[in-house]
């Protein structure tokens, strides 16, 4: 069976090797060595000032919110994983839907100017597929009606927009560390800001509002533990390896489907992507639905992310965002994982090819 993705994993040995520098001292969490090593790795690599290790990438969008004190109304993107809806709402605002660019499949500034009301404090903006949003745009806007950005960064790590990190725009920027993604601790996530006031109160809120026996805030707890971060400290080396094995694959992909009229989302100049995904749009739903099919007859499965939009979820009321919504029905991603066997390369394109010309 061949899945969308596949997790990587290390040497086995060389993660029992990691994680025994925190079971030899029975500190396994609780802001660990392993924790604060992965914590100073990562800043290194991603280039930014200011970064937690966290439990997951959902949580850290609600402690964004929080921090920013944003309880009204949050423009955002119907064309996300619903974490980012869900954060929204669990803090008690408001999600008010702006529609996608139908060449980036990011939200389009023009339709967040469009949705801006006396209740608007914030925009909350994916880099879809991990490519970038449109962050000049973004950040004009804001700063002309004084609201908060805070970016979903769930799927760019690695990714690099006029050589800098995704993760250093916006007020905070946050990511996924979860196991589908290209860098993983098994569960986690991560939130960054470069304001070091702000960042000091998300700290305080990582880890129940006190350090000790001294209490600054409210808080939850959103830590995460050395066997995660022992995880982190091993996959962080293979990174580079692990984007280059995924371009290749997705070169490919490309050559093979080459002709065909499926469409991609559009490549901004000054810009690295660390292919976290393979989306494609197909011509109609019938032919996506066609091909997924007789994939999965295969055993080769793929997803439909992101499918409905989230602007349809059926816990909230109605907004339409109609370019959203024909995007989502008509796109799929196609396996992408290290070292994926050509074979099933091959063999996805000739089932594409064969429903799609």
């Amino acid at each position: 069976m061949f899945n969308v993705t596949k997790t990587f994993l290390p040497d086995f040995n060389e993660f029992i090797d990691t994680i025994r520098r925190s079971w030899d001292k029975s500190w396994i969490t609780n802001n660990g060595e392993l924790v604060r090593e992965l914590e100073h790795k990562l800043k290194e690599y991603l280039g930014v000032r200011n970064l937690l290790f966290t439990s997951n990438g959902t949580i850290v969008l609600m402690m964004a919110l929080k921090a920013l004190d944003i309880k009204k109304e949050v423009i955002t993107t119907p064309f996300s994983y619903v974490a980012t809806l869900n954060a929204i709402l669990w803090e008690g605002c408001k999600p008010v839907f702006a529609d996608i660019d139908p060449d980036t499949f990011c939200v389009s500034p023009i339709e967040i100017e469009k949705k801006i009301t006396e209740n608007t404090q914030a925009i909350l903006i994916t880099h879809v597929y991990g490519y970038p949003s449109d962050t000049e745009g973004i950040m004009k806007i804001a700063d002309k009606y004084n609201l908060k950005i805070i970016y979903d960064a769930a799927h760019a790590f690695g990714s690099s927009y006029k050589g800098q990190s995704l993760l250093n725009y916006g007020d905070i920027s946050t990511c996924s560390f979860h196991a589908t993604k290209i860098f993983h601790t098994v569960e986690g996530g991560c939130i960054c800001s470069e304001d070091d006031e702000l960042f000091q109160k998300l700290t305080h809120y990582r880890q129940f509002g006190h350090l000790y026996d001294q209490y600054f805030s409210i808080g939850i707890n959103a830590k995460n533990s050395e066997f995660h971060a022992a995880m982190g400290l091993c996959n962080l080396k293979r990174v580079d390896e692990i984007i280059a094995s995924r371009k290749s694959i997705s070169d490919l992909y490309h050559d093979k489907l080459a002709g065909s009229p499926l469409k991609y989302p559009k490549v901004p100049e000054e810009f690295e992507y660390n292919y976290a995904y393979f989306p494609v749009i197909f011509p109609s739903e019938n032919q996506l639905l066609s091909s997924m099919n007789k994939l999965a007859e295969e055993q080769i499965f793929c997803r439909r992310y992101f499918y409905p939009s989230l602007n349809k979820m059926p816990f909230i009321e109605y907004q339409p965002c109609t370019v959203a919504e024909d995007i989502a029905t008509r796109v799929l991603c196609l396996p992408l994982y290290y070292e994926l066997d050509e074979e099933i390369i091959n063999l996805v394109c000739n089932v594409i090819n064969r429903f799609v010309k």
